[in-house]
């Protein structure tokens, strides 16, 4: 009895190890897949850079020198400040090009034909999400090149180091990450690619906005200034701008705004984990 009960649990650890794997790999192909198709429409990965690049050079010249950060209008300060919440900005952005792929398979019937072969059922998503991820790390890396070209630079207001630097990034790209999985359950929700693209980027305002990316939220109204504060949003900008070494690290009593890193950690995770769930699920429903 116990030579058998030890071999059923290796089976079952063996078939779990394995179930894992398969899935890894499943997603692997996936996300190849999807990133040869961005390879060759490039005009995909051409517009989703234009789109932060331009918004650097608005912000930067049309209201450099009209925002007061602290207890200046300095548009070179403003221009340090700014950064981390355009960063932040665009990994989120991405939300809408995740949103409009999957919609665009489900409705050419191309999910269909991968729920038919012998294949793990979040690699679906999980490839998709994956492919997303990797585009928006190269678009970072052109924001952060141009950035520097308009005269961002870290450091400029606390001393920091390149470890920091790199943990900013990599909270930037966890938060894209995290709104990955946001716009595959909205893209599995809707019926066209272009319900999608508006679904998935139509609530993004008020979280980007309604936040400490582009004005001190310290000069919001009370009640404005809650909110901005709790936003997972400004959790991310805070722990960035505090890492860069930037100006505008907001002063609160809010917990968000005292450890922003955690804050942004744990927003991030849970996320993942919240929209995960519920994307696979819809999927499952939706490709039955």
């Amino acid at each position: 009895m116990s030579a058998a009960t030890d071999a059923a649990r290796t089976a079952a650890h063996t078939g779990s190890v394995g179930s894992v794997g398969q899935s890894v790999r499943d997603s692997l192909v996936i996300a190849r897949r999807n990133l040869i198709r961005m390879t060759r429409i490039p005009e995909m990965v051409l517009f989703g850079v234009i789109q932060p690049v331009m918004f650097v050079v608005l912000f930067t010249y049309v209201f450099g020198g009209s925002m007061k950060i602290g207890n200046t209008t300095d548009a070179d300060v403003y221009k340090d400040f700014l950064m981390a919440g355009i960063f932040a900005q665009t990994v989120t952005f991405a939300t809408a090009g995740s949103a409009a792929g999957i919609a665009d398979d489900m409705q050419k019937g191309l999910v269909d034909r991968f729920r038919s072969l012998p294949m793990a059922r979040g690699a679906v998503l999980t490839g998709r999400t994956v492919a997303d991820l990797a585009q928006t790390c190269v678009t970072v890396l052109v924001l952060a090149v141009v950035a520097l070209l308009v005269g961002w630079r870290v450091g400029s207001a606390e001393p920091t180091n390149a470890g920091k630097v790199l943990g900013a990034f990599g909270l930037l790209l966890l938060l894209g990450y995290a709104f990955t999985w946001i716009g595959a359950l909205i893209g599995l929700s809707v019926r066209t690619p272009e319900a999608a693209t508006s679904g998935g980027i139509i609530w993004l305002f008020p979280v980007t906005f309604v936040s400490n990316a582009f004005v001190d939220s310290s000069q919001m109204t009370p009640w404005l200034r809650h909110i901005a504060e709790w936003n997972p949003f400004s959790a991310t900008v805070q722990a960035t701008r505090e890492l860069f070494g930037n100006p505008g690290v907001v002063q609160s009593d809010a917990w968000p705004m005292q450890h922003p890193v955690w804050a942004s950690l744990i927003w991030s995770v849970l996320s993942i984990a919240v929209f995960r769930t519920l994307a696979v699920r819809k999927y499952r429903s939706a490709a039955a």
